[in-house]
């Protein structure tokens, strides 16, 4: 399946695990999304905000435990900041375990974790590179909208994936340009009929930015 950011209709069902970016991609065509957040009162405004909005269904939910849900039951999890916050508790080793755990439980097989982040490579890879997982990761890395190169030029090359080592590694001569850049890593599920050669790198959709 594509990554839910393509732009392109898809009826798949997916998981949000922050809520405020669900209702853009409804916009573009996608349906069946659920979202889920820990704090009530966001799930309640989130409600009564787009409860005539049929393709959003909200619940309030720890990331660390989605029992709800049986096994395999996304084709994809959308992560805006939610790992991050558990990364800034004082139980963040124990949390993110449990947290990406329920999220590999629940993709089916070929399905994606998107995870967006201010966690570089070197903080955020070792928890993404567990082999229980089974993920194939695909990294970008996106400035700020609007943010220039030096000299008042600016690049579309960030759209591209940035190549990294199996452990995370990137490469020797990299420049971070922008130090407030996101960190998105797309992690596809393998299973035994997949082969990591069979993934192809394509470039984000700058319109999904």
């Amino acid at each position: 399946m594509e990554t839910p950011c393509t732009g392109t209709r898809d009826t798949s069902r997916k998981l949000r695990a922050s809520i405020g970016m669900s209702e853009d991609m409804v916009e573009d065509g996608y349906e069946n999304i659920t979202n889920i957040d820990i704090s009530s009162v966001a799930i309640d405004i989130m409600r009564r905000k787009y409860e005539h909005v049929h393709q959003l269904n909200y619940m309030e939910m720890d990331a660390r435990d989605m029992s709800f849900f049986p096994d395999k039951s996304f084709d994809a999890v959308v992560d805006k900041g939610t790992l991050d916050s558990l990364m800034c508790g004082s139980d963040a080793p124990i949390s993110s375990v449990r947290m990406l755990g329920e999220v590999s439980r629940l993709l089916k097989p070929g399905g994606i974790y998107m995870l967006i982040t201010y966690g570089d490579p070197k903080v955020r890879m070792p928890h993404l590179t567990r082999s229980i997982y089974n993920w194939k990761i695909i990294l970008y890395i996106i400035p700020r909208p609007g943010f220039e190169k030096p000299g008042g030029s600016s690049s579309n090359s960030h759209l591209e994936p940035v190549p990294i080592s199996d452990t995370g590694v990137l490469p020797a001569d990299f420049v971070l340009e922008d130090p407030d850049s996101h960190f998105i890593y797309v992690c596809k599920k393998m299973d035994e009929t997949t082969e990591v050669s069979d993934i192809s790198s394509y470039p984000l959709i700058a319109d999904a930015l």
